[in-house]
């Protein structure tokens, strides 16, 4: 039966990372080393050769996407966004650390909210609903491949709702520049809404 490939990157670091801050909206660009070692990566790694190309419209991923994919012109989603932090945005932990919405915030309701920002489910909606949209058409279209070069919090809900073997977000971590390669077989997510989580990703050169 034929077999459909999603790979999940995560974008390069920007200064607000590097900081621990709550960036969400924010459209903060990559910093220079981040450019240099996400070059590095794809000069030892192989990112794979995709028929298609999807990213959120912040700067952070259009310009990795723009470096792990030069051959393909990015599809914006702009349901790829990430979290809308709402109050928290630009904070660190340390600095909301006494903050009662914080607290409350991190038990992980499902709809708690920042201050002026969304729920946990207002965020996994959207993220499930515009993932579902791409795989349904990669089926329809016959597209075998393609790539989405998202924010860790999309991407990590992305895995925790659909892969195999299933596991908390927080098991789906991921490093910039890296990420998963995800296996869909039509019968299964049919059935299911699931997908298999095949391997990390890029591989090395060196990797047989």
């Amino acid at each position: 039966m034929k077999t459909y490939t999603i790979y999940l990157f995560r974008h390069g670091l920007t200064q607000g990372n590097l900081n621990a801050q709550y960036i969400g909206h924010t459209d903060l660009p990559l910093t220079t080393d981040s450019i240099s070692s996400l070059r590095k990566i794809k000069a030892h790694s192989h990112y794979p050769e995709v028929a298609a190309v999807f990213t959120s419209p912040l700067k952070r991923c259009v310009q990795s996407a723009e470096i792990m994919f030069p051959k393909n012109n990015p599809l914006v989603i702009n349901d790829f966004i990430e979290y809308n932090f709402g109050e928290f945005e630009g904070c660190t932990a340390e600095e909301l650390k006494s903050n009662e919405d914080f607290t409350e915030w991190l038990r992980g309701d499902m709809h708690a909210r920042p201050p002026y920002g969304e729920s946990n489910a207002e965020f996994f909606s959207r993220v499930c609903s515009a993932f579902e949209k791409i795989v349904e058409g990669m089926i329809k279209s016959g597209t075998e491949s393609a790539a989405i070069v998202g924010h860790a919090g999309v991407l990590m809900a992305i895995l925790a709702c659909y892969g195999l073997p299933e596991a908390p977000m927080a098991h789906w971590q991921m490093d910039a520049g890296y990420g998963f390669k995800l296996s869909i077989t039509p019968s299964l997510w049919m059935r299911a809404n699931k997908l298999e989580v095949a391997d990390t990703a890029p591989v090395s050169n060196g990797r047989i």
